[in-house]
């Protein structure tokens, strides 16, 4: 069984009181068997190898291993590069990503959304901000910022049915560029 790259985003870290150091989230990985972990900034995003593995196993690994070795329950979602890559490369909000990348969030998906169903909730949002699906992710545009509007994680998860965690465009990018480094 050969080694794969994946992106592993914990949610819900660094906001609200859930601070994890990013040497102890690297060290909790590594713990797994995992090689090559790095992490970017201290908002749960890791980039490391492991032997090929079903992304919905892994994700319960780091699950559990966040847990009970850092104290912090949390939704682990993973990506293989690949399917990183098709995140990076179908993002349909080109001009928004290249003009206003921190208002454009990847809320990467722990189970599937009909595209259908993320488009009804599209005709549902009162204000300016714009949804699309990807592959095992949203799309959201937020030209009035993130903060103040009402398009939050917790409606999307309750009207799509199904956990995520949101990353900004510049934090993809980084991470996809660490995917591509030694």
């Amino acid at each position: 069984m050969g080694s794969s790259q994946y992106v592993a985003l914990l949610r819900a870290v660094n906001v609200g009181g859930a601070v994890v150091d990013p040497a102890a989230l690297r060290s909790t990985a590594e713990s797994l068997g995992y090689a090559r972990v790095r992490s970017w900034l201290r908002t749960g995003n890791l980039v490391f190898e492991a032997p090929s593995s079903p992304s919905p196993r892994l994700e319960a690994d780091l699950e559990r291993a966040a847990a009970s070795r850092l104290g912090l329950p949390t939704v682990v979602v993973v990506r293989t590069a690949t399917e990183w890559e098709r995140t990076v490369e179908e993002n349909p909000f080109t001009d928004f990503a290249r003009t206003d990348p921190s208002h454009l969030l990847v809320v990467a998906l722990k189970g599937a959304t009909p595209s259908e169903r993320v488009e009804e909730f599209g005709s549902t949002i009162q204000g300016r901000e714009r949804v699309a699906a990807g592959p095992g992710c949203v799309y959201a545009t937020y030209p009035d910022g993130i903060g103040r509007s009402r398009l939050t994680l917790p409606r999307l998860e309750r009207d799509l049915g199904v956990l995520g965690t949101g990353r900004n465009w510049n934090t993809v990018l980084r991470l996809h560029r660490m995917l591509g480094s030694p």
